[in-house]
């Protein structure tokens, strides 16, 4: 809304350059809101005094500050009425008056209006609440006169119409109490004035109604819903005084017995109950657990019905606030078959001798049973008894033997588990199992056994000696030194000859080695006899034969007996010339000593004379003629034939064969010389290497004999059946040849050299080691023995004890009984009693256990008297020297028996040779050696304040380790003004202590309580413990929170920023923790407050939420709510004052504005009119206005107060700006100063005051000839810095002559482009320049012009032909020209004369000689065409010369022209008449000839 003053009957009149404003006094109706649109409003042009023609020729309309516009101007009728609904709720919420203003805008004068229509409101609206239904939660705890915030009941109308009271629905606990703020608001506040019981009633509704004051009476109602808080004021009730329940004693852990159920009145976590066992016997504590949220009382432990038979315990309910009520549990336990026999293993053997008698003793046990009756009678039996040798004798009650029942044997089973089962005759039946490990041990029973009864093997001949070639194994069921086997070759002959100079054998491993080097020639086949020979006690053997076979190797050649050497030489056969086909020549016979495929033989010819003559057989070394013999054959045949066995790899032998052709035996003999000479060398050789080879063998056999006789010497000089040192048996020694390695194979890599003695009655053996070179397994003793069958120590025995035969005992009674079994006697005596104070000193007396038992010192020593104790420590010990029995170890009844009384000691005193039993039971008296003692030192109790008096609390029983009269017997504890002790006795005889609340507590006056409970026990000297008492008094909300002050006040500026901290309210609460926790709210806030401030419900803090504005309301008054978790509360009132500041910034709002103005328009031409508003007041809402950027030509001024009109300040050029952004600021003075702009965006209109104009002022262009006609060659442009319509142009030709021709027939021009087209084709030897004056026009009204010449140059083409103008032809023909014979070096011939009607470079000449008679004799000038001679001209030279010239311009393309000159060269003209005839006649013939 514009500002504006109002103006009494009188108009005013403002004249200002070209503007006028008339303002008149302002026009003012008043009418109802909600009328129909159309509805009369009032007569605007009987009220202003203006006439309808008016109205219509100033355009009349109405100007409204933004929003929707509720009224209309009729012109025609000159009235106004109602455009929109009018709802005045809707326009101006609670402000009255409501005010609707706006103004009439008339033109030419311009005027301003101003009309207010006052709205009138009706009662058209209810009463109503936020919200429709309330919840209000206030605590059963709130006292009488708490005071409650209802939200306020709102009513959009105002006046007598607003809300005007409330009323509230008639109960008994509740009232209304309305406040009446300085504001002028009101708050209605619930007030309760009787106490609240939620265990009574929980909930009330009641029905909050609002009334106005209007006619009709309006009214709106809230359900107000209350809900009671819980406070814990109601303990725990148990359903049961005494609960009963019953468990097995082998109930499995977590089995649940019984369900303990308490009920508490409250609710949600007041009513919460958590269970806790209150008192508990010690034994009872780690059996049984309660769980605290379900009550259920489960097994955690192992229940023993032989411990205890009943057990009574207190159970305590708490609820959270700590208020505790208890109740008793009986649990009764039901006797079951719950304890296993238990075996005692009093002596065991782990090893027994396989050779041992039926009914020797292996073990001696008890069994115990904890349970009685059938339960606990116990029968033993051995499992799976049908395939073990063993038995179970019992020799007194409970006491059992372990005997064998048949004779054993350890190959058969070699080690038994035996399992003993105790097992009870209760329901269900109950076992142990005890597993005896027993080891049989060995005797030598069984001799070594071969594994065959007869061996065959084979060795191929011609072996290393030393080599393994057979071994043999035999198995001895016997264990260890027993089944140790050794080898050894019994004495036999082969071929007269000791099998030892055969075969030797390892001992230890059986493998059989060849001494020496077979020959399959000499021995093939023969035997060995194998002993193996066990380690036992006597030793024990058995032997097997093995067939030995030697196999042939290929180790000998062919020997050739036939034919046979005659000194040396082989005998000649002979065969006539007349012999035939198949002629038998000879026989070669030869035998190889080896057999089989080795002695197989076959023959070749390997070298013959004549090849073609003879052959031999393969197989029977036949030689025969292979054709009938020719007189060609020679007399002297020789064949080389090789014999070859079969053999891999194979030998062979060769011999010659002399065969003589012939008939005369005389010319045979002849030939037989050679022969003789070349057999000699060969015989030769082969002496010498067999002599060699001899002598070799025949020393090393020489070698091998005497090795093995200095062995056999050395093995003879040992005492080979002599005893060893000590009495131990011998064992034959063995001593392999010493043959040293052969082909690197490994089997004879050590010595084997050394002499063992066994003894027959230990598992320790002695060595003599020789030569130590490989240690042996033998010497093992009895410790390496055990460390490979390790026995579990708690089996093994002495070795004495092992040795005797021990049975089961049974207790007698007074007279000593004796019992007598298979190897075995047990006497059993009465039982000898002692009583001792505990704590005795190590080697304290305790008894003389000889003479009450009637037995000797000598007795206890001899039968190797000792205590067997049933597991455990042995806390007495024997003195057999003295018969006494002492303190071994510290004795503490407490330790040993815990509270069973009385503690005695049971352990019995074992003899042997025969066995004796003795029981000795020693009774440990108490002394008073223990405190009384609390399991903690510190109680920690916590109870609610609200607890009432009479309320009991549970306290840990104080324990004493004593028993009897040292046991504890009393407690006292702090005087003090709230509790004292109640002490309960149990029905087990048990005490349990309790705390008894006396007087009520406050935990605000004292929150902790510190007492010294003291336990004492009725020992001398007496003793005590004690325990202090940590009471923590537990927080009920039982105070509302207090505001530290009843009023705050505040201050705020009005432009505070969102989120601003405005003041902070506190209310403090005597209470703690939760119930001392505090939410903050708003009770009463006005309405339009309630979108500005907001309040942390957790800290107080009242901040700014939305935007303070002085201008519309200066002071708010609210109440400040403070509420803890149970709904009690307190209110105070808060006072926030605004601090006024320049918040708001002016608003400029435009009128009337142009968006264009011509460019031509005068100075003072008004753009726009506008008014400025500033929600400030004072000299914050003071407003200037001016132009931002001042250097623009425009101008403010102001018509009237606030309003404004911006004017032209001088002449507009369009074409130098063509758009304005005028900027119009408006700043207030305040501080800081505001200010707000606006920009008015305003075109320049143009008008058509430019002339085009040509870029340049002259153009210059060029065309080529020969053009295309109507092809483009220029473009101009003229530019006009008008716009729109203004600035197009037109192009036209001015009309000129060219060469009195109109230049039309030469160029055009595109009117809109301007390009100009050539309209012919240009010549440029006819026109080479002509000028075009170009005219540019506009289409503006009027339109400008400007015109621009353009120079037209015509480029030149190379379009004609160079023109010879000399020589000129004379009928055709060129003129001769006539040169003497004298003429000298470069004379002058002539000159050729061309011209080019071109210009420029397409007019440059070149002149050149194409053809020339001589071309040693002329040359023409490359430019000036002079044709000179080159030299003299001699006698050679013919007369007639002719010179073909080409004339070419230098265009591009370029063209040319040739012409003849005839030229002569004499002395005499008849002679060159003559000559110019053939010249004539020639040119008739090249006539074609011309320019080119």
């Amino acid at each position: 809304m514009l500002p504006w003053t109002f103006i009494t009957q009188v108009p005013i009149l403002f004249v200002l350059t070209d503007c006028v404003f008339l303002v008149n006094a302002e026009v003012r109706y008043s009418i109802p809101e909600e009328q129909a649109r159309g509805a009369f409003i009032g007569n605007i042009a009987k009220d202003l005094g203006l006439d309808h023609q008016r109205l219509k020729t100033g355009k009349a309309h109405i100007y409204t500050d933004g929003g929707t516009e509720y009224v209309e101007l009729n012109v025609n009728k000159g009235i106004l009425v109602v455009k929109d609904r009018i709802d005045r709720e809707q326009i101006c919420g609670r402000i009255s008056p409501c005010l609707l203003h706006f103004q009439i805008i008339l033109e030419n004068p311009l005027e301003f209006q101003r009309v207010t229509i006052d709205i009138i409101d009706i009662n058209d609206n209810n009463p109503f609440f936020p919200k429709n239904n309330i919840q209000l939660e206030i605590s059963e705890f709130s006292p009488p006169g708490a005071m409650f915030t209802l939200p306020n009941a709102e009513d959009s109308d105002v006046g007598v119409n607003s809300l005007k009271s409330y009323t509230l629905t008639p109960n008994d606990h509740f009232k209304l109490k309305m406040q009446t703020q300085s504001d002028g608001s009101s708050s209605v506040n619930l007030l309760l004035e009787t106490p609240l019981d939620r265990e009574t009633q929980e909930e009330h509704v009641l029905v909050l109604k609002a009334v106005d004051g209007g006619e009709p009476q309006r009214s709106g109602t809230a359900e107000i819903k209350i809900i009671v808080l819980d406070v814990n004021d109601n303990a725990p009730v148990f359903t049961q005084e005494v609960y009963k329940a019953s468990v097995r004693e082998d109930s499995s852990i977590g089995s649940v017995l019984i369900r303990v159920q308490a009920n508490d009145a409250d609710k949600d976590l007041n009513g919460q109950i958590k269970y806790f066992f209150g008192h508990v016997p010690n034994h009872a504590k780690d059996l049984f657990i309660i769980n605290p949220d379900s009550g259920e009382i489960t097994v955690i432990g192992q229940v023993d019905y032989e411990n205890t038979k009943v057990f009574e315990m207190t159970i305590d309910a708490k609820d959270v606030g700590s208020l505790v009520t208890s109740s008793k549990v009986i649990i009764e336990v039901i006797d079951v078959n719950d304890n296993a026999p238990l075996i005692n293993l009093m002596s065991v053997s782990s090893q027994i001798s396989e050779d041992s008698l039926p009914g020797s003793v292996i073990a001696i046990f008890n069994v115990q049973d904890k349970d009685s009756g059938r339960n606990g009678k116990v029968n033993c039996f051995i499992l799976n008894n049908n395939n073990f040798p063993f038995k179970l004798t019992s020799s007194l009650n409970d006491f059992y033997t372990l005997q064998t029942d048949r004779f054993l044997d350890r190959e058969k089973v070699s080690q038994y588990n035996i399992t003993i089962v105790a097992k009870d005759d209760g329901e269900p039946s109950l076992s142990a199992t005890q597993t005896i490990t027993v080891q049989i041990s060995d005797i030598n029973d069984n001799a070594p056994k071969f594994e065959k009864e007869q061996y065959k093997t084979h060795i191929t001949e011609n072996n290393v000696p030393g080599s393994s070639f057979f071994s043999v194994r035999a198995n001895d069921d016997d264990s260890g030194l027993n089944s140790r086997i050794s080898y050894f070759i019994a004495e036999m002959g082969i071929n007269n000859i000791s099998v030892s100079s055969f075969v030797s054998i390892n001992s230890d491993e059986g493998v059989l080695y060849a001494v020496r080097s077979f020959d399959y020639e000499e021995l093939n086949h023969f035997q060995v006899s194998v002993i193996a020979k066990d380690r036992g006690s006597p030793p024990l053997s058995s032997s097997v034969i093995i067939d030995v076979y030697v196999h042939d190797q290929n180790d000998n050649h062919p020997e050739i007996l036939y034919p046979f050497l005659n000194k040396g030489s082989p005998v000649a056969e002979f065969i006539p010339r007349s012999a035939d086909i198949g002629y038998l020549v000879t026989k070669v016979v030869a035998v190889d000593k080896d057999s089989g495929q080795n002695a197989w033989l076959s023959y070749k010819l390997i070298k013959v004379t004549d090849q073609t003559l003879f052959e031999i057989g393969l197989h029977n070394g036949e030689i025969r003629t292979l054709r009938q013999i020719t007189e060609k054959d020679t007399t002297k045949q020789r064949l080389a034939v090789l014999v070859q066995d079969s053999g891999q790899p194979s030998h062979s032998a060769t011999i010659y064969v002399n065969v003589a052709v012939t008939d005369n035996f005389a010319l045979a003999i002849s030939e037989f010389n050679d022969f003789t000479q070349e057999k000699t060398s060969n015989g030769d050789i082969k002496f010498y290497l067999v002599l060699s080879l001899v002598i070799v063998s025949l020393l090393f056999v020489i070698f091998l004999i005497v090795l093995i006789f200095l062995k056999f010497h050395k093995w003879r000089r040992s005492k080979l059946f002599s005893e060893c040192p000590n009495g131990t048996l011998p064992v034959i020694p063995y001593y392999p040849p010493r043959y040293a390695e052969v082909g690197a194979t490994g089997t004879l890599c050590h010595v084997y050299n050394y002499e063992v003695c066994l003894t027959s009655d230990s598992g320790k053996s002695e060595f003599k080691y020789m030569k130590p070179l490989i240690q042996s397994t033998v010497g093992m003793d009895a410790n390496e023995t055990e460390a490979r069958n390790p026995i579990p120590s708690e089996l093994i025995a002495e070795e004495d004890l092992m040795q005797e035969k021990m049975l089961p005992w049974t207790f007698i009674t007074q007279v000593p009984i004796l019992f007598v079994f298979t190897d075995c006697v047990f006497l059993v005596n009465a039982e000898v009693r002692y009583s001792i104070p505990e704590e005795q000193a190590r080697g304290a007396f305790i008894g003389n256990i000889a003479k009450d038992l009637g037995l000797d010192h000598q007795r206890l020593k001899t039968g190797k008297a000792h205590i067997y104790t049933d597991g455990g420590t042995e806390y007495v010990e024997l003195n057999v020297n003295k018969g006494i029995l002492v303190v071994k170890d510290r004795i503490d009844r407490e330790q040993i028996c815990g509270g069973i009384s009385p503690c005695l000691l049971h352990f019995q005193i074992i003899l042997e040779n025969p066995i004796e039993f003795h029981r000795v039971t020693i009774d440990v008296i108490d002394i008073n050696d223990n405190n009384p003692f609390f399991s903690k030192n510190n109680i920690q109790l916590e109870i609610s304040e609200f607890s009432p008096p009479g309320a009991m609390f549970t306290l840990p029983n104080a324990e004493d380790s004593d028993v009897g009269v040292n046991s504890l017997k009393s407690y006292t504890l702090t005087p003090n003004d709230h509790f004292k002790l109640k002490v309960q006795t149990q029905s087990d005889g048990s005490s349990s202590v309790n705390l008894l609340l006396e007087t009520p507590l406050d935990r605000e006056t004292q929150e902790e309580h510190v007492l010294v409970l003291k336990a004492v026990d009725g020992g001398e000297p007496q003793r005590s413990g004690t325990a202090e008492i940590k009471i923590i008094v537990l927080d009920v909300n039982d105070n509302a929170p207090v505001f530290t002050q009843e009023v705050y006040k505040a201050s705020v500026r009005e432009d505070s920023s969102i989120g601003s901290v405005l003041i902070r309210v506190q209310a403090n609460d005597a209470d703690k923790d939760i119930y001392g926790q505090i939410k903050y709210f708003f009770g009463h806030v006005p309405n339009h407050a309630k979108d500005l401030f907001a309040i942390n419900a957790d800290s107080g803090e009242i901040t700014v939420i939305g935007q303070i504005d002085y201008e519309r309301t200066k002071v708010f008054e609210m109440t400040a709510d403070a509420k803890d978790v149970d709904g009690l509360i307190s209110s105070s009132k808060v006072i926030i004052e605004v601090i006024d500041v320049n918040d708001n910034a002016p608003l400029i709002n435009l009128m009337s504005a142009s968006s264009q103005i011509s460019e031509d328009s005068l100075p003072g031409s008004v753009i726009a009119v506008f008014n400025v508003q500033d929600k400030d007041s004072g000299r914050h809402g003071k407003v200037n206005c001016f132009i931002l950027n001042n250097n623009i030509p425009f101008k403010l001024t102001s018509s009237l107060n606030s309003f404004y009109t911006l004017q032209t300040d001088g002449f507009l050029d369009r074409e130098k700006v063509s758009q304005y952004n005028i900027t119009i600021v408006a700043k207030d003075d305040g501080e800081p100063s505001l200010s707000a702009t606006q920009t008015i965006t305003l075109q320049i209109s143009d008008v058509n005051d430019n002339a085009p104009n040509f870029e340049n002022e002259q153009y210059e262009t060029h065309i080529t000839e020969n053009n295309a006609p109507g092809s483009s060659f220029f473009s101009v442009r003229a530019n006009d810095d008008d716009s729109g319509v203004n600035s197009r142009i037109s192009y036209f030709i001015a009309e000129t002559g060219i060469n009195n021709i109109s230049v039309s027939s030469f160029v055009s021009i595109n009117s809109d482009e301007g390009v100009l087209y050539a309209v012919r084709s240009f010549d440029y030897e006819e026109l080479n320049h002509f000028q075009v004056s170009v005219i540019a026009k506009d289409r503006g009204s009027p339109p400008l012009s400007s015109s621009v010449i353009i120079d037209v140059y015509v480029h030149d083409q190379n379009d004609n032909h160079p023109e010879i103008l000399y020589p000129f032809l004379n009928k055709g023909s060129p003129v001769a020209e006539f040169i003497p014979r004298s003429a000298d070096f470069g004379y002058l011939v002539t000159k050729v004369v061309a011209v080019d009607k071109d210009s420029g470079q397409n007019a440059w000449l070149s002149y050149k000689l194409i053809k020339v008679t001589d071309q040693t004799l002329f040359e023409i000038g490359l430019h000036n065409g002079e044709i000179r001679t080159l030299r003299q001209i001699t006698e050679k030279d013919t007369t007639k010369q002719r010179l073909a010239v080409l004339v070419q311009d230098s265009g591009q393309p370029s063209h040319s022209a040739t012409v003849n000159v005839n030229v002569a060269v004499t002395d005499n003209f008849a002679l060159a008449i003559s000559e110019f005839n053939d010249f004539t006649q020639e040119k008739t013939k090249h006539s074609g000839n011309g320019s080119k």
